[in-house]
């Protein structure tokens, strides 16, 4: 059976009903994306680094991908907000002197920080985090956030 976007989110929500676990998620989420980006636009690339040739770049392209093939709607949303956390992170990585290094310091400590608040956000839900069970879930849970706005704009997703 081929899981659709539905049954993902259905799946993740399982373990994300806890009020303050929600609130820490729509903080932390976000935070760990931009953050993840951020460590892989720091990494040297074959070409002079811009907003759309760095490693962050490539990932984006093969998530979207992976967003495509699940939803349309969620792929052009995360097509926006993935450009928009790769011109933040470019923003960064031009105020820092286009100084990798000290990128991937500021989203190491985002990253480090992001994640402690997503454990305690699932000590307090009583449940172990979803991708534990399938790594898939670390691309759901920005999905799972996104899909609460569609709900609310009446996107169907």
């Amino acid at each position: 059976m081929a899981k659709t976007m539905q049954w993902f989110l259905d799946k993740y929500g399982e373990s994300h009903q806890n009020a303050t676990n929600k609130l820490i998620h729509w903080v932390c989420v976000p935070a760990i994306m931009f953050s993840l980006l951020g460590l892989l636009y720091a990494i040297p690339f074959p070409v002079a680094r811009g907003l759309f040739t760095n490693w962050a770049a490539v990932f984006l392209a093969l998530a979207l991908l992976y967003y495509l093939r699940l939803s349309i709607p969620m792929f052009a949303g995360f097509l926006v907000i993935g450009g928009l956390m790769l011109w933040g992170n470019n923003a960064i990585f031009e105020a820092v002197g286009r100084n990798g290094g000290q990128l991937a310091i500021v989203s190491l400590v985002i990253f480090a920080v992001a994640w402690v608040g997503q454990f305690i956000g699932h000590k307090i839900e009583g449940k172990k985090p979803s991708f534990f069970e399938d790594v898939q879930f670390l691309l759901i849970g920005p999905a799972w956030l996104l899909h609460f706005i569609y709900q609310k704009a009446g996107i169907r997703y």
